[in-house]
């Protein structure tokens, strides 16, 4: 195979991987997530259409980074194999988050869950950096985000006890 498809393929594979992940939540929660209209929610707070949106955009963004690290493997592969372990991982618990939060409606085990997500996503930046400061960059957007739905859980969970 050239060298253009197996980079074209690797990004396909790398951002369906993500996508697929949100979209598994998300059909796992959609029955439950008009609870967002029905809690009280922190100032700041966005309307619901703006999630999925977001979410999609971030997805193709992991999904590029991942590929962009495992394309640079010959660069660094311990620490490739550190952040992708990390990135798998952080793509489980943003998988359970959904669930945690929106059908078994625990707010604050969601914010403790969102805050160790956060945690997997700052080693994933780490590592990649090692690897390519692009892919590293690319999941900035995601830490950032993660950290604002971490002030909007911990809100929610407050406004809702």
């Amino acid at each position: 195979m050239s060298d253009l498809k197996t980079r074209i393929k690797t990004y396909v594979v790398a951002i369906a991987l993500p996508l697929a992940v949100g979209i598994l939540s998300a059909l796992l929660t959609m029955d439950n997530m008009q609870i967002y209209s029905e809690i009280q929610t922190p100032p700041l707070s966005p309307p619901s259409i703006l999630f999925p949106i977001v979410w999609t955009i971030l997805y193709v963004l992991m999904g590029v980074s991942s590929g962009n690290v495992w394309l640079n493997r010959r660069v660094d592969l311990r620490h490739v194999q550190s952040g992708l372990g990390y990135y798998a991982v952080s793509l489980f618990f943003n998988f359970c988050w959904s669930i945690i939060f929106f059908n078994m409606r625990q707010f604050l085990f969601a914010f403790v869950w969102l805050l160790a997500l956060l945690y997997f996503i700052i080693r994933t930046i780490l590592d990649y950096h090692k690897v390519s400061p692009v892919a590293a960059y690319l999941q900035i957007p995601y830490a950032v985000w993660v950290a604002f739905a971490g002030y909007l859980n911990f809100g929610i969970w407050i406004l809702n006890r």
